[in-house]
C-alpha cells in the first residue's frame, strides 16, 4: 500500500572535487517528538534555536524532530557508490510502525537521477538498522533478491554479527532485527556480494570507510576526499544538529551510549579541523553543514549549496548563508 507521507521525493547534486555527489530525498517529515529522538537534550536548546531549526529539523507546532529518509549517490573513478539504501518497500516491520509495509519511490527516484540497479559498482551500509539497509534487497516472486546485481556491498563485520544468526539476530531484543537481516542482509550473503570489513575499507582513491561504533556495533563513516573537497558521511552518528551543539547528547537508537558520544566528537573534532563537510543521514533541509569548534562543543557553520560546480573555490553567499562548495587548496 501507499505510505501517505511518502512525498514524490527529490534529487539534488553537488560536486566535491572530481567526486559528484546526488541527494535523493524519499520523504521529510515530522518524525518523533524531539526530546524522544535526543532524550538527553532540553526543551530550551529546540526553542532558542527555533529560528534556524524549524521547519527542517524541527516542527514547533507539535514539538517533533524532522528527518529525511535519503540515499546518497556518489560518483567517483569511475564508478557508482550508493550510500544506505533507505526502507525498502513492502517491508515486516511490527517494531517500527511508520515503516511497516512502506511504498516509497526509491527505484523512481533513482530512475530520474539516472541511474539503473545494474550501474551500482558498491553499496555502503553505514550500519546495519532497518533505514539503511532496506533497498539491499526487493521482492521477485516472493524471494528477497539483491536489487543491484554487479555491485559490492561492503557491511560492517561487527553488525554483521551483531544482527546476524550468530549473535540471535541483536541478542533478541527486537524481532525487527531478526525481519531485517533476513530480508536485507542474508540475501546479499547468498548472492555472494556482500564484503564484512572492519576498523578501515579503502574503496578508492577518493573514498575511505572509517569505523564509528556506539550507535552499533559497527556504526561507520564514509570519508571522502578530492581535490582539497572533503566530506564526511556520518550515517547516524548524528540525528538532529542539536547533537553537533551538544555531542554528548545521543538518539534514543545509540546500543552504546558512552562509545557514541566519544565516536560523535572524534569525528566532529576531525570535521572542524579538516573543515570536512558533514552529512548525515537523516538530516532534512539542506543535509550538509560545516561545523566549527565552539567552547566545549561545535557550531554549525555553512549549509551545502547544490548545483555548485567543481573549482569554483569555496565561498559562502553572503544573501543564502550557504557553501558554494568546489576545489579549494
Amino acid at each position: 500500500m501507499d505510505n501517505e507521507n511518502s512525498p514524490s521525493g527529490s534529487a539534488q547534486r553537488i560536486m566535491l572535487g572530481d567526486v559528484e555527489v546526488i541527494r535523493l530525498v524519499e520523504w521529510q517529515a515530522p518524525y518523533v517528538p524531539a526530546r524522544g529522538l535526543v532524550p538527553e537534550s532540553t526543551d530550551e536548546v529546540w526553542t532558542d534555536n527555533a529560528d534556524w531549526l524549524a521547519p527542517d529539523h524541527w516542527a514547533p507546532d507539535g514539538g517533533e524532530a524532522v528527518v529525511a529518509l535519503q540515499t546518497w549517490v556518489l560518483h567517483s573513478n569511475g564508478r557508482t557508490v550508493l550510500v544506505d539504501t533507505s526502507v525498502g518497500n513492502g517491508r515486516e516491520r511490527p517494531g517500527s510502525p511508520r515503516f511497516h509495509h512502506w511504498h516509497g519511490d526509491f527505484l523512481g527516484l533513482l530512475a530520474r537521477a539516472g541511474i539503473s540497479p545494474q550501474d551500482v559498482d558498491v553499496v555502503v551500509n553505514t550500519h546495519v538498522h532497518g533505514d539503511h539497509v532496506g533497498w539491499n534487497t526487493r521482492d521477485v516472486d516472493g524471494h528477497w533478491v539483491p536489487t543491484f546485481p554487479n555491485a559490492r556491498y561492503l557491511i560492517p563485520a561487527a553488525d554483521d554479527f551483531h544482527y546476524g544468526p550468530d549473535n540471535a539476530y541483536g541478542s533478541g531484543v527486537r524481532v525487527d532485527d531478526r525481519l531485517i537481516y533476513q530480508d536485507s542482509i542474508a540475501p546479499v550473503h547468498r548472492s555472494g556480494q556482500a564484503v564484512l570489513w572492519d576498523g578501515a575499507h579503502r574503496i578508492d582513491e577518493h573514498l575511505t570507510l572509517e569505523s564509528a561504533p556506539g550507535h552499533t556495533p559497527g556504526s561507520s563513516v564514509l570519508r571522502l576526499e578530492s581535490a582539497g573537497d572533503r566530506a564526511v558521511f556520518v550515517g547516524d552518528l548524528v540525528h538532529s544538529p542539536v547533537q553537533i551543539l551538544q555531542p554528548c547528547w545521543n538518539s534514543c537508537f545509540c546500543l552504546d551510549p558512552a562509545q557514541a558520544a566519544a565516536s560523535r566528537r572524534r569525528i566532529l573534532e576531525r570535521a572542524a579541523t579538516d573543515r570536512e563537510l558533514v552529512v548525515p543521514a537523516h538530516f532534512g533541509g539542506a543535509g550538509a553543514v560545516e561545523v566549527r569548534k565552539e567552547g566545549e562543543g561545535f557550531a554549525l557553520g555553512a549549509w551545502a549549496a547544490y548545483g555548485a560546480g567543481a573549482g569554483t573555490g569555496s565561498d559562502t553567499d553572503s544573501d543564502t548563508g550557504t557553501v558554494v562548495r568546489g576545489g579549494r587548496s
